[in-house]
């Protein structure tokens, strides 16, 4: 498990600092070259493997900076050069047309992100000259005679060596955007998850919202094994006034507190926030009887504990009207206006009230 984390951790480390290390290694990668030539005694390629060291430290400051196109244009010239001086000098079968290959994944992989929608022809443009250059010298000198020979134990390494550097590049790559498309899935997915909750829920209190509350009802309401329920229709007393006196803020915090106590209180219900100071209490599996002393439970519980705002204590009750599902009613806004009208019946005759009848 730990290293299936440090798997994760590590890709994605490399996928978001991709460039850099792409440059940090092609400068390795010549530095080696630097170590064989100076040992084969070829100082054309030692002084132009100087050179390509210089060119991709120079690399690193602009991708460090984020210049990505310079860097990406700098690889592909650099490749290009370096494989053809190099072909002519020590020859076709030294194994540096590996390096021709290994550039091919940078292309395709880099050039995703540089080139969008219509401008993706010049990934393949790119591609096509490469592939043309490559064709080019192996018509050019594969049967040529190379200004240097290499010794067998130079031209070995130096072939082993390409084709490990060809190899990496192509499983690299490979590896890194195949990661790279699942993490970008998991994102979407994870973002539609956040919209869907979003969409159902209410921002400020993380209650339902009615898009989220109704259809949960409707299908209580269909299913003849759980029509044993209530709702409750709460309101917050006085909630103008909350406001006038303490602020929207303060009005948010008195929402934000209710909420929270009846959450702990109403666990396994589903709560809507009905709109403004309006809560809708779902009560799946409660008879009439249970719910009423539930709900003046709920309604006492409010009522001691007030909001604290600022160091400042705002004391709010709420007025409820709670009705059941008798089988009489088609829908769920049916029956929630039935507990509606009650509570604004509680409204009407004192407030902090629980109306059932």
């Amino acid at each position: 498990m730990k290293s299936r984390g440090l798997i994760d951790k590590t890709l994605h480390f490399l996928m978001h600092n991709s460039i850099l290390f792409t440059v940090i290694v092609m400068c390795m990668v010549h530095a080696v070259l630097l170590l064989i030539m100076l040992f084969s005694d070829v100082m054309p390629l030692v002084y132009l493997n100087s050179v390509s060291v210089i060119v991709y430290l120079f690399c690193i400051v602009l991708a460090k900076f984020g210049h990505i196109m310079p860097v990406y244009i700098s690889i592909l010239l650099e490749v290009a050069v370096y494989s053809a001086v190099a072909i002519y000098f020590i020859g076709w079968h030294s194994g540096t047309f590996c390096f021709l290959c290994s550039i091919i994944p940078i292309i395709i992989y880099f050039g995703s992100f540089l080139f969008k929608s219509g401008k993706r022809w010049i990934i393949a443009l790119i591609y096509s000259v490469n592939f043309a250059l490559y064709i080019f010298l192996f018509l050019k000198f594969h049967d040529a005679q190379p200004v240097y020979r290499l010794s067998e134990v130079s031209a070995s390494v130096l072939m082993i060596f390409s084709s490990f550097v060809a190899a990496f590049s192509i499983i690299f790559y490979n590896t890194i955007y195949i990661y790279s498309s699942e993490s970008e899935r998991t994102n979407l997915e994870q973002k539609n998850v956040q919209l869907s909750d979003d969409a159902h829920k209410d921002a400020l209190t993380g209650l339902l919202n009615r898009r989220g509350f109704l259809p949960e009802m409707e299908e209580l309401m269909k299913d003849e094994k759980t029509r044993n329920f209530c709702v409750a229709f709460c309101d917050i007393d006085n909630f103008k006034r909350v406001n006038d006196s303490f602020g929207h803020d303060g009005g948010d915090e008195v929402l934000r507190h209710i909420t929270k106590l009846i959450k702990g209180e109403m666990q396994g219900c589903s709560i809507c926030r009905w709109g403004g100071e309006e809560i809708v209490i779902l009560m799946k599996d409660y008879d009439f009887a249970v719910a009423k002393v539930k709900m003046e439970y709920v309604r006492k519980l409010v009522e001691s504990n007030p909001t604290v705002f600022y160091n400042k204590r705002i004391p709010v009750t709420i007025t409820i009207g709670l009705e059941e599902n008798k089988g009489i009613y088609s829908n769920p806004e049916e029956l929630i206006k039935v507990a509606d009208e009650r509570m604004y019946y509680g409204k009407e005759h004192g407030k902090n009230i629980v109306i059932f009848e």
